[in-house]
């Protein structure tokens, strides 16, 4: 079995791997000659091919002679090889428009489709997966927003950071006023962002105290689903009804958009569920938040006035309150910031690669040899040309012009 890394490919440029040298080195000296390994050589990924060849991994220019090939982001089309297993973040679960063509043509060319999202233990816990790097990039990037919106302080960008040691070290920068600070989710990419706020020391509060209170310095509010989500018919909140059943229940989230500053948005977001708020929501005078952290990033989403995904070297736009137009970034004093990378673990490409490769060698690489692996096979999306029967629900999703 031999194992390729291909090179990223999407635009913008994505300096992360699936898999460090040393990782692959260890790969190699444990799997014996049962498994081998190579990588295609990249000018943009965060260790260089030299740094591979020095660990004995063979680099290469074509990576044709793979069976399992492993990537970060979506492969752009006429980079698909036929036939071939790929591990990598698809973005078509749901029904993502823009992959559409993406998904039709692994199903043209019968490739077997891996997705990390999928990939989940005994317990349906993801087991593979970068949310922790972009909950800790996320809540920097929300607290660099906030500097430049309010001239109170500034940040060196995360991606201008070394390493986690060194943002933390740019951290001790932050002077906050007493503001009023939103999270949603506690799951990975929460527990990121709850990383941060340690690291400032701003002091979590319960969500009624944060509704009904007065603070003399900075507090946070980190809220689940049964914060602010109701069942339409009696009021009431049941998380498996909640999850089986998300478009029973409506948003009770506009009181904290009313005595929040900031929110930074974590949560896992089903299509099928209500929005945290409307569009409309924004023109009213009580609307008080004023820069937005999504780092869920869904278009037409839970957060509504993420009207497109910003990149690591243009973060920012604002949304016009009254007229909800796009505008540059801190152009006008009561304009929402929006601050909307899909692709945040790229500012700290080195560790959250490396975090994510022990993962992947815990998890997957020992399945690879295993018989119908049921890790693996939940995980398909697609085989020999069909779409596996978990993900039949997709059949409508790539039925034309396959």
């Amino acid at each position: 079995m031999k194992i390729g890394i291909i090179r990223e490919r999407k635009i913008p440029a994505d300096q992360r791997t699936p898999f460090t040298p040393e990782l692959l080195h260890e790969i190699e000296n444990v799997f014996g000659t049962s498994i081998s390994v190579c990588i295609e050589s990249s000018a943009v990924r965060c260790y260089s091919d030299k740094d591979y060849q020095k660990q004995g991994i063979e680099v290469v220019a074509n990576i044709s002679e793979a069976d399992i090939l492993f990537g970060v982001k979506e492969v752009p089309i006429d980079q698909l090889i036929p036939e071939k297993t790929y591990f990598f973040f698809s973005h078509t679960i749901k029904k993502q428009i823009r992959n559409k063509a993406l998904l039709q043509a692994i199903l043209a060319k019968s490739i077997r489709l891996i997705d990390y999202e999928l990939l989940k233990n005994s317990n349906e816990e993801r087991v593979v997966a970068f949310g922790r790097w972009a909950g800790i990039v996320g809540a920097y990037n929300a607290f660099w927003t906030y500097g430049k919106k309010t001239g109170l302080y500034e940040l060196r960008r995360a991606s201008a950071c070394k390493d986690l040691a060194d943002l933390k070290i740019e951290l001790k920068k932050v002077s906050l006023p007493p503001i009023k600070i939103i999270v949603t989710g506690r799951g990975r990419v929460g527990g990121g962002v709850l990383e941060i706020l340690e690291i400032l020391g701003i002091r979590e509060v319960e969500p009624q105290d944060f509704l009904l209170n007065y603070f003399e310095d900075p507090v946070y509010v980190c809220l689940s689903s049964a914060d602010y989500f109701r069942r339409k018919s009696d009021g009431g909140f049941e998380k498996a009804h909640f999850y089986t059943n998300p478009e029973a229940y409506e948003s009770q989230f506009l009181p904290f958009t009313e005595a929040g500053e900031i929110l930074i948005a974590a949560a896992y977001w089903d299509p099928k569920a209500p929005r945290l708020f409307e569009m409309d929501a924004i023109r009213s005078p009580d609307f008080s938040i004023s820069v937005i952290a999504d780092i869920t990033c869904d278009l037409d989403g839970s957060i509504p006035t993420t009207q497109r995904t910003s990149t690591i070297l243009d973060p920012v736009y604002d949304v016009n309150r009254n007229t909800a137009e796009e505008l540059s970034p801190f152009g006008m004093q009561d304009s929402i910031s929006v601050m909307a990378i899909d692709n945040l673990p790229c500012e700290l490409p080195r560790e959250s690669s490396s975090e994510f490769g022990r993962q992947l060698r815990e998890w997957v690489i020992p399945e690879l040899e295993k018989v119908n692996s049921p890790l693996l096979e939940k995980a398909t999306i697609a085989r020999d040309g069909d779409l596996t029967l978990e993900f039949m629900y997709l059949s409508d999703y790539v039925s034309d012009a396959l």
